[in-house]
This record gives structure tokens, C-alpha cells and sequence, in this order.
């Protein structure tokens, strides 16, 4: 018998937690009051770097409402706290203590000095201002050139240098291709083209919604730690290990989390000493941070400088791509902050058929916020300066854009491909993707327009810009990132219980923050048990339930979470089955299963899994042997990355007068395999491409030459609003993973990795024709403004038409199949 039941993965569901967290009605972590609770507030240093000479803690201590005030003397006397990093990438990385609380010296601005604790949070706030602390400044090192100059201050002294790390890939070595050196020799001393460019990264401030927070409650059997974060799981094990307490007597719960972006991955001070301020005074302790302490404390993202040299023939082939980054750590490590750019060393070759690779990066220590992970992870900064450097490329060569890119991807046809840089592409198609993305945008229509406008001087220049791009998501195999030296496993675990009604819960080990895991999951439950839609419950985010798990990340949610459902559901029917043919008087291979029945081949004969989940409830008549329970639980590592990608293309106006950029049209076409639910997909992407637009003309912290963050709040830190954004043209192709049940890929950071490049490609593109080749992100009006005039000047003239540019360009040179 075949199931007429219409599917549910691929189904437009609207999401079924969106009507808590849309109106407010939920449990976010500063909703929590425990009886009794206390509030805490952290005191920060206003310098760079000092050494901290006294702190006075006498006044605030007579405060009202004020029931302690601490020191890192009083809560870490022995200096034995260090908070983790997860990653050393090298046998030789510097790691210097982090501690929960300055003590003798404070290495950035925002770092802790003090805590109060108090009857209310105003009140903890407001003794604040009591606490007297006495600094002697030092040097403070800023930028990383100034950083690594001989001459440098050091940011710590005891390691004897501001050199974080070094790490390399060399493809000649890895023997996955040739040697980079000898290709740029080649390309200078033949017929060939080298060109070298230098790109910024800046620093981002993640920005979520919901500030950090977290309670705890040192009252029961356990301790029970509530934090707004994006790992609970980790948070438990690191939290466990770094203060020494027995792993079982701890609980973490991420209740519902505003947003993370990577901004909440890391293991926090401030959940640390919460949790020893609470064991101390035996009362539970809640600390929120305001928004102004999220800018300087909550970590930042980015921040690279990075030296790209390319190689290629007069005709267009890539010969050899040579990367050469600084990476800004800020003054401590995070969780995984060093390995970040390490993820990005094995995207820069992206689409492409690279022969020769070289990558090198060089992690730095500076007197600012510590960088950590940020939507994407290293890969955008990666997809950033390959295509900008095949933009730069094209025209070097005098090609299309397009048509360059077309020259060197790797073809639908050549799937599995192994890389330059080792990994394995499972699937792909990069030119229908392109193909519908030229489509929609109408790419020869606007190269006409750009060369009409350009022909006529019009004052507001158009400007087109491309970018194609794969990232490595799904943070995967266990021994992959073993061979990295990466703190934790790439497994994922989920847990189905049959419920004797017939209902489902579904417990997972990955901890949403606003991606509708709740939703996904009940959509791939129902189509494997057969069971509603309507009756699936998932459970997340308490370790208590979720016992087993590695969370929120990467873009590793469905495509390892999600398979570790599907294959706990599995086991879930094999259960049933033997109940199942004992029910229907048959052998076990008579029955087939589908839409949630237990069908005996050949006949109408049928139960379903319901009816068995009751028959087990019961245990009045099972077969011998057979437990009566139908719960599963599974554990998936999976066996590579997934690897999504697409084509994205973006047109601006530029106003030549006074800078301006506004972005006339945005198309991108995505492949992400799969599709679960495509309102959740859309939602994703066009979250991504709100955060990657962000970076190219809006976003940046900013530090003062006295190592004070002057974005420091929203009116200066400039996230866009709605109005700020166009409307965004989305499709999808579809070629499913090989390497999961689902077919899936990866949607999470693809917005954000594909869509800078492409709008800084369009600036460029448009003010190309003034002797401009590069415009520093974010892009805004004076930078552009001073890059025109800048370029007219140094071509010579008013009209300035070194460069060349792309709008006289052949657009009908690209193709696709």
C-alpha cells in the first residue's frame, strides 16, 4: 500500500516557536527570577593597558542594597583560573591566562577589574561608581604591523612577543598540487600575469538582539547554570573542567536565545564568575550585560589583513593563488579564535581549479576586545579575497567577470572533486546556478546601461558586482578536525521517545538560537515515523535531557544534527518492526513501512506505528525477547563537510559627487542541497545577506590610537535597518549531498560569505573608470569619495579613465551550459 500522505520535508511550514519569540512571550535568560536572587554587575578598565595598582572597594561596599563586592584576590586567590581556548593550532602557541578577573594587570579596555553584587541589578549598578582603582598606564599596541615591529610594547610581557601563531599549507608539500613559488616565477618570466593586492577585514561586532546573560542556582542537588548561549554542552564540559567541578553536578540550559551569530560560542568570564560568586554566597546570582558592555566585552569578529598574489596565463587560467594573512586575536585567545582563519585556508581556492597554493597565516596579539568566531568563520573573509582578486583578474586580462570565473570552476561533471587544499567536493553545479542568477539579474541589460552611463558622464555611476563562492560547513568528521587539533569532536546526537499516545519527543543535541530547529526537525520526524506534523515535540538546549551533544555552529545544525534524527528514527522502526509482524501474524521481511504503516506485502493487512507504540506501553503481548520500549537514540559523525555554493551578483549607484552608494539590485541563487523548509531556507539567506552587506558598507569597530572602542554604541556602530537594505531577488538550484540521507547542505553563513564580496566588487566596479581598484570596507561614502578623487589624481585629469574598468567589457563573452 503507498501513502498518500504529502511529504513534509519541502513543505513552507510556518515556524512553530515564531509565535513566543515574536511577541515576547518565552523564556529568555534575564526573564529568570529565582527566589532570593542576587544581581550582578562587573566594573571595567576605561584603559587599554595598565597595571592595576589598588582597587578600593571600601564605599561600594556600604552602598544600598550591596551584599559583596570582589576582587580576582577574593574569587580566584590562587591565580588558578584560565578561561579555555579549544583550538591551538600549533605545538607552539602562545596562550596566556585569561583570568575571570584582572588582577595586576588589564591588557584591553572593557576587561573586568571588580563585581558587585546586590539586591537589584540598579543597585549593583550604581555602586559601580563607588569602587576606586588606581592604574599605571603602559603602551599600548594597536594594528598588526605596529604589532609585530621590533620595537613593539608587548601586549604580554611574559611570553616575550605579540606573535600568536604561525601556521602554514603548502600544496607542494601536501602533495595536492604544485609549488606557488615556481608559478609566480613562471608567470613573470613568460607570457603570464602576476598580481598582488592587499585587503582589510575589519573588525565586526557581532551585534544579537539579546545581550549575554546568565543565572545561576547553587540551591539544589546541582548546580544549574542558565546562559544565553549558543554551546550549553560545551559550556558545561569547559565550565566543569576549568573551575573543577564534577561534570554530573552541573547543569546548563540555553533557554530561548536572541541571536548569536558565533558571538555566543564562547565560554565567558562572566558566566564563570557568576557561578563562583553564587557557590560563595549560596543564593542564586543572575548577571545581564547593557548593550554598551556588549560592544567592548563580548567578542568581536574579522580583523585580518590579507597579502594576496595571483598567477595566471594571457588567456585566463588561474596558475597559482599565494595568501599571506595577520590575524588579529586581541589581547587573549577565544574558544576557538585561533583557528578561525585556519578554516578560511581551505576556501580560498573556492570554486576554482587551483594548481599551486600557498597559505600562511600569522595570528597577532594586540591591545583590543579578543576576536572569536562570526557568522561564516573564516570562510567569508576567504571568499572575499579570491573574488576580488578574480574581479581584479578580469580585468588585468581585459575579460568578462563572469567569463574568467566560468574558466576556472570546476565543472558539474567533475564532481567528486578534490581540491588544492585537500578536501573533497561531493556535488555541485556552479554554472546553473550562474546561469539563473545571470538570468534574473539581467546581467547583458545592466553591462549596457553601466556603458551608456559611463559614455554620457552621468554624475551617478552604476556598478556591477560578482561573486561565486563554496564554503566547507557542517563542521565534520571527528578525525578531520582531530588532524587540526580542534578541542572537540564534528558528531551530533539526538534521542526519539514514542510517546503510548502516539506522539513523539525529540530531544537534540544541537541548541538553536533562532534557526527553527523545532520546526525542521518535526518536518524530517514526520516523514519518518509517518507520524503528524502536529504531534511532534523537540526538546533542546538542557543538558539534563539533551545529556549528549556538541550544538550550534558552522552551519552544522541540520546537516549533523538533523542526520542524528533521522538515523535515531530509523532505529525507532527497526524496534517497531518485530512488534509490528508479531501484531500482523507475518515474518518480520513480509512487512514494509511507509507513511507511518506497518503494511504486510501483498495485502491490506496494516498497523501503525502508533498502534505499536501503545501495544508497547502495554506489554501485554510482545514477542519474546523484545524490550518493550521504542525509543532510539543515535550519534552521527559524518564522513565529510557539506559544501553548498552559488552565485550571487549585486548592481550599485554610485554617486560620484558625494560617495553614496545604494545597492539598485541584488540577485543570488543558492544551492544548499535539499530543501527542508524553504520559508526557513529564505529566512536564513536573507538574514546572511543583511550581516554580509552590513561588512561592505556599514560595519566597523573602530579603535582610538589609546586602545578605546569609539563605536561603542549603536549610534556610532552602524547596523543597517531595513530601510538601509533592497529587496533581494532569491532562488535556488538543487544538487543534493552525497554524504547524508537527507541530501542537505548547509544555509546558515552562505548570505554572509558570498554577499561582501559581491557589493564591493559592484563599488569598485562603478568608480573603476577613475583609476580606483580597491575601496576599504565599509565602503562608505567618504571612502568612496576620497578613492575617486584620489584616482583622478593620480590618472591626471577631471575624467580620469586609468583602469580601464569592466563596462567595456564584452558581458556576452560569459557563458553557461
Amino acid at each position: 500500500m503507498t501513502s498518500t500522505v504529502e511529504p513534509e520535508v519541502g513543505k513552507a511550514r510556518l515556524r512553530k516557536e515564531d509565535a513566543r519569540l515574536i511577541t515576547g512571550r518565552t523564556r529568555w535568560t534575564d526573564n529568570i527570577a529565582l527566589p532570593g536572587m542576587l544581581h550582578v554587575a562587573v566594573l571595567r578598565s576605561p584603559l587599554a593597558h595598565a597595571r592595576i595598582t589598588s582597587i578600593d572597594t571600601s564605599a561600594a561596599r556600604e552602598m544600598p542594597g550591596v551584599v559583596a563586592v570582589y576582587t580576582a584576590a577574593d574569587l580566584d586567590p590562587e591565580g588558578a583560573i584560565a578561561l579555555p581556548c579549544a583550538w591551538p593550532i600549533t605545538e607552539d602557541m602562545k596562550h596566556p591566562r585569561r583570568p575571570v578577573l584582572a588582577a595586576d594587570r588589564v591588557n584591553f579596555a572593557g576587561e573586568g577589574v571588580a563585581v558587585v553584587v546586590a539586591r537589584s541589578a540598579y543597585e549593583a549598578a550604581d555602586a559601580l561608581e563607588s569602587i576606586d582603582v588606581d592604574y599605571e598606564e603602559l603602551p599600548v599596541v594597536l594594528g598588526l604591523e605596529n604589532a609585530l615591529a621590533d620595537d613593539a610594547p608587548l601586549v604580554h610581557e611574559e611570553l616575550g612577543t605579540n606573535r600568536n601563531a604561525l601556521w602554514v599549507f603548502d600544496s607542494a608539500e601536501a602533495g595536492s598540487g604544485g609549488d606557488v613559488e615556481e608559478a609566480i616565477r613562471a608567470a613573470d618570466s613568460g607570457d603570464g600575469v602576476v598580481l598582488r593586492r592587499r585587503f582589510r577585514q575589519q573588525r565586526l561586532v557581532p551585534a544579537f538582539m539579546e545581550p549575554r546573560s546568565c543565572v545561576v542556582d547553587p540551591t539544589g542537588p546541582q548546580l544549574t547554570l542558565w546562559s544565553a548561549t549558543q554551546v550549553p554542552h560545551i559550556l558545561k564540559t569547559m565550565t566543569a573542567l576549568t573551575l573543577g567541578i564534577p561534570e554530573h553536578k552541573l547543569r546548563v540550559v540555553a533557554p530561548d536565545v536572541g541571536g548569536g551569530f558565533g558571538g555566543k560560542i564562547a565560554v565567558l568570564p562572566e558566566e564563570l564568575m557568576t557561578l563562583l560568586i553564587a557557590r560563595k554566597l549560596g543564593r542564586p546570582v543572575k548577571w545581564t550585560e547593557s548593550r554598551s558592555e556588549t560592544m567592548v566585552a563580548a567578542h568581536h569578529g574579522r580583523d585580518q589583513i590579507q597579502d594576496i598574489t595571483i598567477t595566471a596565463t594571457r588567456d585566463g587560467q588561474v596558475t597559482g593563488l599565494k595568501v599571506e594573512l595577520l590575524a588579529d586575536m586581541g589581547a587573549y585567545l577565544g574558544l576557538v579564535g585561533p583557528g578561525v582563519p585556519i578554516l578560511g585556508a581551505f576556501m580560498f581556492n573556492a570554486i576554482y581549479k587551483i594548481p599551486a597554493y600557498h597559505f600562511a597565516c600569522t595570528n597577532v596579539f594586540t591591545n583590543t576586545t579578543l576576536t572569536d568566531a562570526y557568522r561564516g568563520a573564516g570562510r567569508p573573509e576567504a571568499t572575499f579575497a579570491i573574488e576580488r582578486m578574480m574581479d581584479e583578474l578580469a580585468v588585468e586580462l581585459g575579460m568578462d567577470p563572469l567569463a574568467l570565473r566560468e574558466r576556472n570552476w570546476i565543472r558539474h561533471e567533475e564532481f567528486p572533486y578534490t581540491t588544492v587544499s585537500t578536501l573533497t567536493y561531493d556535488s555541485g553545479d556552479y554554472e546553473a546556478a550562474t546561469a539563473r542568477a545571470r538570468e534574473l539579474f539581467d546581467y547583458e541589460g545592466l553591462r549596457a546601461e553601466q556603458r551608456e552611463r559611463r559614455e554620457s558622464g552621468d554624475p551617478v555611476q552604476l556598478g556591477i558586482g560578482v561573486s561565486t563562492y563554496t564554503e566547507m560547513c557542517g563542521l565534520a568528521p571527528s578525525r578531520v578536525l582531530g588532524s587540526l587539533s580542534y578541542g572537540a569532536g564534528g558528531w551530533e546526537h539526538a534521542a526519539i521517545r514514542m510517546l503510548p499516545t502516539g506522539t513523539v519527543e525529540v530531544v537534540t543535541g544541537v541548541s538553536p538560537h533562532g534557526q527553527g530547529h523545532e520546526t525542521a526537525w518535526s518536518q524530517i520526524v514526520a516523514d519518518q515515523l509517518g507520524v503528524p506534523f502536529e504531534d511532534v515535540e523537540v526538546l533542546h538546549g538542557d543538558t539534563q535531557s539533551s545529556y549528549r551533544g556538541l550544538d550550534t555552529y558552522g552551519s552544522r545544525s541540520l546537516t549533523v544534527g538533523g542526520i542524528a534524527v533521522v538515523k535515531a528514527a530509523e532505529k525507532v522502526v527497526a524496534k517497531a518492526r518485530p512488534i509490528a509482524a508479531h501484531m500482523l501474524e507475518c515474518a518480520e521481511d513480509d512487512l514494509e513501512f511507509t507513511g507511518g504503516r506497518f503494511t504486510v506485502r501483498g495485502t491490506d493487512a496494516f498497523t501503525t506505528i502508533q498502534d505499536v507504540a501503545l501495544r508497547v506501553f502495554t506489554a501485554h503481548d510482545l514477542p519474546d525477547g523484545v524490550e518493550p520500549s521504542l525509543d532510539a537514540e543515535a550519534t552521527f559523525d559524518p564522513e565529510n563537510f557539506s559544501f553548498p555554493h552559488g552565485t550571487h551578483l549585486c548592481a550599485v549607484e554610485v554617486d560620484t559627487e558625494t560617495g553614496r552608494v545604494r545597492i539598485r539590485q541584488y540577485v543570488c541563487v543558492d544551492d544548499v542541497g535539499k530543501v527542508v523548509n524553504p520559508l526557513i531556507v529564505e529566512g536564513q539567506v536573507h538574514g546572511g545577506l543583511a550581516q554580509g552587506i552590513a561588512q561592505a558598507l556599514f560595519e566597523e569597530a573602530v579603535f582610538d590610537e589609546s586602545g578605546t572602542l569609539t563605536t561603542g554604541t549603536f549610534a556610532d556602530y552602524l547596523v543597517p535597518s531595513a530601510a538601509d537594505l533592497p529587496p533581494f531577488v532569491t532562488e535556488r538550484t538543487e544538487t543534493p549531498a552525497t554524504s547524508n540521507p537527507l541530501g542537505v547542505k548547509g544555509v546558515g553563513e552562505a548570505g554572509t560569505i558570498a554577499s561582501t564580496p559581491a557589493v564591493v566588487n559592484a563599488v569598485v566596479d562603478a568608480v573603476r573608470h577613475f583609476g580606483v581598484n580597491d575601496v576599504e570596507m565599509p565602503c562608505s561614502p567618504m571612502r568612496v569619495w576620497s578613492a575617486i578623487h584620489t584616482g583622478r589624481s593620480a590618472a591626471g585629469g577631471p575624467g580620469g579613465e586609468a583602469g580601464g574598468g569592466l563596462g567595456s567589457i564584452d558581458a556576452t563573452s560569459g557563458g553557461a551550459r
